[in-house]
């Protein structure tokens, strides 16, 4: 089980980015994907996630309205936009896979998460 996360870079105050999540060696459409994002000297803060069917979502109240998440299962691919970004969403971002289901109530938990990437490094700067 792997996943593989892309797509950061250094952008402007206001600019956006999409981050991709490819996994390989199992099939993506059977887990739901969460995105953690951890900024110098803070702890890992879930930002958003989306169910195995791309149904339910779920987001960080600091980035409702700026990230969307999506997926491609036929691409074994999952996907944050982020737009309007800013110098607070400096930070690695990582994607996370589950088979377990989630409420409102602890989609943001780490620890139910069972499968990580390696994180991409997302900075906002000007």
């Amino acid at each position: 089980v792997q996943l593989q996360a892309s797509g950061g870079g250094l952008v402007q105050p206001g600019g956006s980015l999409r981050l991709s999540c490819v996994a390989s060696r199992f099939t993506l459409g059977s887990y739901a994907i969460g995105w953690f994002r951890q900024a110098p000297g803070k702890e890992r803060e879930a930002v958003s996630r989306i169910s195995s069917a791309g149904i339910i979502t779920y987001y960080q109240n600091s980035v409702k309205g700026r990230f969307t998440i999506s997926r491609d299962n036929g691409k074994n691919t999952a996907y944050l936009q982020m737009v309007n970004l800013k110098p607070e969403d400096t930070a690695v971002y990582y994607c996370a896979a589950t088979a377990r289901s989630s409420g409102s109530n602890n989609w943001y938990r780490a620890e139910l998460y069972d499968y990580w990437g390696q994180g991409t490094l997302v900075t906002v700067s000007s």
